[in-house]
Protein backbone atom coordinates (compact mmCIF):
# COMPACT_ATOMS: atom_id res chain seq x y z
CA UNK A 1 0.00 0.00 0.00
CA UNK A 2 1.39 3.42 -0.93
CA UNK A 3 1.42 6.01 1.83
CA UNK A 4 1.21 9.65 0.74
CA UNK A 5 3.75 12.06 2.08
CA UNK A 6 4.46 15.71 1.60
CA UNK A 7 5.71 15.11 -1.95
CA UNK A 8 2.98 12.77 -3.20
CA UNK A 9 -0.46 13.28 -4.70
CA UNK A 10 -3.24 10.84 -3.70
CA UNK A 11 -5.08 8.97 -6.46
CA UNK A 12 -8.35 10.69 -7.30
CA UNK A 13 -11.66 9.08 -6.37
CA UNK A 14 -14.77 10.06 -4.46
CA UNK A 15 -13.24 9.19 -1.10
CA UNK A 16 -9.74 10.63 -1.57
CA UNK A 17 -8.66 13.43 0.69
CA UNK A 18 -8.59 15.88 -2.22
CA UNK A 19 -12.26 15.20 -2.91
CA UNK A 20 -13.41 15.04 0.71
CA UNK A 21 -11.72 18.33 1.61
CA UNK A 22 -14.20 20.07 -0.69
CA UNK A 23 -16.75 19.58 2.11
CA UNK A 24 -14.48 21.64 4.41
CA UNK A 25 -14.50 25.22 3.09
CA UNK A 26 -11.13 26.97 3.54
CA UNK A 27 -9.41 23.82 4.82
CA UNK A 28 -6.45 22.21 3.09
CA UNK A 29 -4.76 18.81 3.07
CA UNK A 30 -1.19 18.30 4.21
CA UNK A 31 1.12 15.30 4.37
CA UNK A 32 4.29 15.31 6.47
CA UNK A 33 6.78 12.82 7.82
CA UNK A 34 6.54 13.04 11.62
CA UNK A 35 8.41 10.89 14.15
CA UNK A 36 9.43 8.60 11.28
CA UNK A 37 5.85 8.15 10.04
CA UNK A 38 4.00 9.85 7.19
CA UNK A 39 0.90 11.58 8.62
CA UNK A 40 -2.02 13.17 6.82
CA UNK A 41 -3.79 16.12 8.42
CA UNK A 42 -6.11 18.92 7.37
CA UNK A 43 -6.09 22.46 8.69
CA UNK A 44 -8.17 25.59 8.47
CA UNK A 45 -9.23 28.67 10.39
CA UNK A 46 -7.12 30.99 12.52
CA UNK A 47 -6.39 31.58 16.18
CA UNK A 48 -5.12 29.31 18.93
CA UNK A 49 -4.27 25.89 17.47
CA UNK A 50 -6.80 23.15 18.24
CA UNK A 51 -5.57 19.64 17.47
CA UNK A 52 -8.47 17.26 16.73
CA UNK A 53 -8.01 13.48 16.86
CA UNK A 54 -10.59 10.98 15.50
CA UNK A 55 -11.46 7.51 16.74
CA UNK A 56 -12.29 4.02 15.45
CA UNK A 57 -13.54 3.21 12.88
CA UNK A 58 -13.47 6.72 11.41
CA UNK A 59 -10.96 9.18 9.96
CA UNK A 60 -10.30 12.91 9.93
CA UNK A 61 -13.58 13.22 8.01
CA UNK A 62 -15.53 12.55 11.24
CA UNK A 63 -15.04 16.19 12.20
CA UNK A 64 -17.05 17.46 9.23
CA UNK A 65 -20.17 18.28 11.32
CA UNK A 66 -18.22 20.69 13.57
CA UNK A 67 -14.96 21.67 11.85
CA UNK A 68 -16.14 24.79 10.02
CA UNK A 69 -17.70 26.25 13.17
CA UNK A 70 -14.60 25.52 15.24
CA UNK A 71 -12.46 27.16 12.54
CA UNK A 72 -14.22 30.49 13.13
CA UNK A 73 -12.34 30.72 16.44
CA UNK A 74 -9.35 28.37 16.21
CA UNK A 75 -6.69 27.10 13.86
CA UNK A 76 -8.21 23.63 13.52
CA UNK A 77 -5.81 20.79 12.70
CA UNK A 78 -7.46 17.38 12.25
CA UNK A 79 -5.00 14.50 12.15
CA UNK A 80 -5.32 11.03 10.69
CA UNK A 81 -3.49 9.34 13.57
CA UNK A 82 -0.81 6.73 12.94
CA UNK A 83 -2.50 3.81 11.17
CA UNK A 84 -5.59 5.77 10.08
CA UNK A 85 -6.84 6.85 6.67
CA UNK A 86 -4.09 8.28 4.48
CA UNK A 87 -1.50 8.23 7.24
CA UNK A 88 1.17 5.55 7.21
CA UNK A 89 0.45 2.16 8.76
CA UNK A 90 3.68 0.88 10.30
CA UNK A 91 3.95 -2.44 12.08
CA UNK A 92 4.50 -0.85 15.50
CA UNK A 93 4.20 2.32 17.54
CA UNK A 94 0.50 2.12 18.41
CA UNK A 95 0.87 2.63 22.14
CA UNK A 96 -0.70 5.95 23.05
CA UNK A 97 2.53 7.46 24.35
CA UNK A 98 4.24 6.99 20.98
CA UNK A 99 1.18 8.32 19.18
CA UNK A 100 1.14 11.35 21.51
CA UNK A 101 4.75 11.93 20.52
CA UNK A 102 3.63 11.92 16.88
CA UNK A 103 1.36 14.84 17.75
CA UNK A 104 4.11 16.65 19.64
CA UNK A 105 6.47 16.41 16.68
CA UNK A 106 3.71 17.61 14.35
CA UNK A 107 2.96 20.74 16.38
CA UNK A 108 6.66 21.46 16.70
CA UNK A 109 7.06 21.15 12.94
CA UNK A 110 4.15 23.55 12.51
CA UNK A 111 5.82 26.03 14.85
CA UNK A 112 3.43 25.78 17.80
CA UNK A 113 4.48 25.57 21.42
CA UNK A 114 1.13 25.31 23.22
CA UNK A 115 -2.16 23.96 21.92
CA UNK A 116 -5.67 22.93 22.79
CA UNK A 117 -6.17 19.23 22.06
CA UNK A 118 -9.44 17.38 21.52
CA UNK A 119 -10.09 13.72 20.86
CA UNK A 120 -12.96 11.28 20.43
CA UNK A 121 -12.79 7.54 21.24
CA UNK A 122 -9.21 6.33 20.48
CA UNK A 123 -8.40 9.95 19.69
CA UNK A 124 -9.42 10.84 23.25
CA UNK A 125 -6.96 8.27 24.59
CA UNK A 126 -4.15 9.85 22.56
CA UNK A 127 -5.20 13.37 23.57
CA UNK A 128 -5.05 12.36 27.24
CA UNK A 129 -1.66 10.72 26.73
CA UNK A 130 -0.43 13.95 25.14
CA UNK A 131 -1.65 15.94 28.14
CA UNK A 132 -0.09 13.47 30.62
CA UNK A 133 3.26 13.41 28.85
CA UNK A 134 3.47 16.97 27.55
CA UNK A 135 1.55 19.20 29.98
CA UNK A 136 3.82 22.12 29.16
CA UNK A 137 2.42 22.07 25.61
CA UNK A 138 -1.24 21.57 26.60
CA UNK A 139 -3.40 24.61 27.24
CA UNK A 140 -6.73 22.75 27.55
CA UNK A 141 -7.84 19.17 26.95
CA UNK A 142 -11.19 17.94 25.59
CA UNK A 143 -12.10 14.24 25.54
CA UNK A 144 -15.31 12.78 24.14
CA UNK A 145 -16.48 9.24 24.88
CA UNK A 146 -12.95 8.04 25.45
CA UNK A 147 -10.27 8.35 28.11
CA UNK A 148 -6.82 6.88 28.69
CA UNK A 149 -6.75 3.09 29.10
CA UNK A 150 -6.76 2.02 32.74
CA UNK A 151 -6.86 -1.20 34.74
CA UNK A 152 -10.66 -1.23 34.64
CA UNK A 153 -10.37 -2.49 31.06
CA UNK A 154 -9.01 -5.77 32.42
CA UNK A 155 -12.42 -6.47 33.97
CA UNK A 156 -14.53 -5.96 30.87
CA UNK A 157 -16.83 -8.98 30.37
CA UNK A 158 -15.98 -11.70 27.91
CA UNK A 159 -19.60 -12.86 28.03
CA UNK A 160 -22.48 -10.34 28.20
CA UNK A 161 -24.65 -10.18 31.30
CA UNK A 162 -28.03 -11.91 30.77
CA UNK A 163 -30.44 -9.65 28.95
CA UNK A 164 -27.83 -6.95 28.25
CA UNK A 165 -26.81 -7.76 24.68
CA UNK A 166 -29.60 -6.50 22.46
CA UNK A 167 -29.88 -4.39 19.35
CA UNK A 168 -28.66 -1.30 21.22
CA UNK A 169 -25.84 -1.05 23.75
CA UNK A 170 -26.96 -1.24 27.37
CA UNK A 171 -25.29 1.68 29.17
CA UNK A 172 -25.61 0.03 32.57
CA UNK A 173 -24.01 -3.22 31.38
CA UNK A 174 -22.13 -2.40 28.18
CA UNK A 175 -20.79 -5.26 26.12
CA UNK A 176 -18.07 -4.12 23.72
CA UNK A 177 -17.04 -7.44 22.18
CA UNK A 178 -14.84 -5.71 19.58
CA UNK A 179 -12.43 -4.70 22.35
CA UNK A 180 -11.48 -8.38 22.48
CA UNK A 181 -11.91 -9.14 18.78
CA UNK A 182 -9.50 -6.35 17.84
CA UNK A 183 -6.85 -7.92 20.09
CA UNK A 184 -6.60 -10.91 17.76
CA UNK A 185 -3.70 -10.66 15.34
CA UNK A 186 -4.12 -11.72 11.73
CA UNK A 187 -7.71 -12.98 11.79
CA UNK A 188 -9.86 -9.78 11.67
CA UNK A 189 -8.31 -8.62 8.40
CA UNK A 190 -9.00 -12.01 6.82
CA UNK A 191 -12.64 -11.84 7.90
CA UNK A 192 -13.30 -8.17 7.20
CA UNK A 193 -11.21 -7.23 4.16
CA UNK A 194 -13.56 -6.11 1.41
CA UNK A 195 -16.62 -6.32 3.67
CA UNK A 196 -15.91 -3.82 6.42
CA UNK A 197 -19.22 -2.05 5.75
CA UNK A 198 -21.01 -4.90 7.52
CA UNK A 199 -19.14 -4.19 10.76
CA UNK A 200 -19.74 -0.46 10.36
CA UNK A 201 -23.48 -0.81 9.85
CA UNK A 202 -23.83 -3.14 12.82
CA UNK A 203 -21.68 -0.94 15.07
CA UNK A 204 -23.44 2.33 14.23
CA UNK A 205 -26.80 0.72 14.89
CA UNK A 206 -25.56 -0.71 18.20
CA UNK A 207 -23.92 2.37 19.74
CA UNK A 208 -25.99 5.24 18.31
CA UNK A 209 -29.45 6.32 19.44
CA UNK A 210 -30.30 7.39 15.89
CA UNK A 211 -27.95 5.78 13.39
CA UNK A 212 -29.67 7.65 10.56
CA UNK A 213 -27.44 10.56 11.60
CA UNK A 214 -24.51 8.59 10.17
CA UNK A 215 -25.20 9.21 6.50
CA UNK A 216 -24.79 6.69 3.75
CA UNK A 217 -21.96 8.75 2.31
CA UNK A 218 -20.17 8.85 5.69
CA UNK A 219 -20.43 5.06 5.90
CA UNK A 220 -18.93 4.71 2.44
CA UNK A 221 -16.05 7.01 3.41
CA UNK A 222 -15.17 4.92 6.44
CA UNK A 223 -15.71 1.58 4.69
CA UNK A 224 -13.28 2.70 1.98
CA UNK A 225 -10.75 3.71 4.63
CA UNK A 226 -10.86 0.36 6.49
CA UNK A 227 -11.61 -2.12 3.75
CA UNK A 228 -8.07 -3.41 3.19
CA UNK A 229 -5.97 -5.72 5.34
CA UNK A 230 -3.30 -3.13 6.20
CA UNK A 231 -5.87 -0.65 7.51
CA UNK A 232 -7.63 -3.26 9.62
CA UNK A 233 -4.32 -4.55 10.99
CA UNK A 234 -3.10 -1.04 11.82
CA UNK A 235 -6.31 0.11 13.50
CA UNK A 236 -6.39 -3.03 15.60
CA UNK A 237 -2.91 -2.04 16.75
CA UNK A 238 -4.53 0.79 18.72
CA UNK A 239 -6.29 -1.89 20.78
CA UNK A 240 -3.46 -4.39 20.99
CA UNK A 241 -1.29 -1.88 22.88
CA UNK A 242 -3.77 -1.32 25.73
CA UNK A 243 -1.59 -3.39 28.05
CA UNK A 244 1.36 -1.06 27.49
CA UNK A 245 -0.92 1.97 27.82
CA UNK A 246 -2.15 0.73 31.20
CA UNK A 247 1.43 0.24 32.40
CA UNK A 248 2.40 3.72 31.20
CA UNK A 249 -0.56 5.25 33.02
CA UNK A 250 0.74 4.01 36.37
CA UNK A 251 3.57 6.55 36.28
CA UNK A 252 1.52 9.57 35.20
CA UNK A 253 0.87 12.56 37.44
CA UNK A 254 -2.54 14.23 37.66
CA UNK A 255 -3.44 16.50 34.78
CA UNK A 256 -2.67 20.10 35.63
CA UNK A 257 -4.63 21.81 32.84
CA UNK A 258 -8.40 22.39 32.58
CA UNK A 259 -10.17 19.32 31.18
CA UNK A 260 -13.58 19.04 29.50
CA UNK A 261 -15.05 15.54 29.27
CA UNK A 262 -18.19 14.96 27.21
CA UNK A 263 -19.95 11.63 27.54
CA UNK A 264 -22.81 10.04 25.66
CA UNK A 265 -25.50 7.95 27.30
CA UNK A 266 -23.05 5.05 27.05
CA UNK A 267 -19.91 6.55 28.54
CA UNK A 268 -20.88 9.41 30.84
CA UNK A 269 -21.14 7.38 34.06
CA UNK A 270 -17.82 5.64 33.42
CA UNK A 271 -16.08 8.94 32.71
CA UNK A 272 -17.65 10.32 35.88
CA UNK A 273 -16.15 7.45 37.88
CA UNK A 274 -12.66 7.57 36.40
CA UNK A 275 -11.70 11.08 35.35
CA UNK A 276 -11.95 13.08 38.60
CA UNK A 277 -9.05 11.08 40.07
CA UNK A 278 -6.68 12.20 37.31
CA UNK A 279 -8.14 15.60 36.36
CA UNK A 280 -8.71 17.89 39.37
CA UNK A 281 -9.76 20.80 37.12
CA UNK A 282 -12.53 18.86 35.37
CA UNK A 283 -15.77 19.91 33.73
CA UNK A 284 -17.93 16.88 32.92
CA UNK A 285 -20.94 17.10 30.60
CA UNK A 286 -23.44 14.44 29.65
CA UNK A 287 -25.19 14.46 26.27
CA UNK A 288 -27.80 11.90 27.18
CA UNK A 289 -29.65 12.06 23.86
CA UNK A 290 -26.62 10.87 21.91
CA UNK A 291 -24.87 7.59 21.43
CA UNK A 292 -21.14 7.15 20.94
CA UNK A 293 -20.82 9.19 17.73
CA UNK A 294 -21.60 12.57 19.25
CA UNK A 295 -20.43 14.75 16.36
CA UNK A 296 -23.01 13.17 14.08
CA UNK A 297 -25.90 12.85 16.54
CA UNK A 298 -25.61 16.10 18.50
CA UNK A 299 -23.11 18.46 16.84
CA UNK A 300 -24.73 21.62 18.22
CA UNK A 301 -24.50 20.40 21.81
CA UNK A 302 -20.87 19.42 21.28
CA UNK A 303 -20.05 22.80 19.79
CA UNK A 304 -21.72 24.72 22.62
CA UNK A 305 -19.81 22.78 25.24
CA UNK A 306 -16.43 22.95 23.47
CA UNK A 307 -16.61 26.61 22.48
CA UNK A 308 -17.76 27.65 25.95
CA UNK A 309 -14.94 25.69 27.58
CA UNK A 310 -12.15 26.77 25.25
CA UNK A 311 -13.34 30.35 25.14
CA UNK A 312 -12.95 30.96 28.86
Amino acid sequence: MTHPNENSIPTQNTFDDDELIKNFPDFKNNYSTINGVSLHYVEGGSGMPLICLPGWPQTWYSYHPIASELAKTFRVIIVDIRGMGSSEKPLEGYDKKTMATDILRLIQQLGYDKIHIMGHDIGGMIAMSFAFNYPQHTEKLVVLDGSHPGEGMLYMPLVPAPGSFGAMMDAARPYAWWMGFNQVKGLPEKLLEGRFEHLLDWLFNYVMIDDRKMSGFDREVYAAAYNDADSIRASNGWYQTFGQDIEDSKSYQQLSMPVLAIGSYISYNYMKMGLPAVAPDLKLIEISDSGHYLYEEQPEQVLRAVLSFLGK
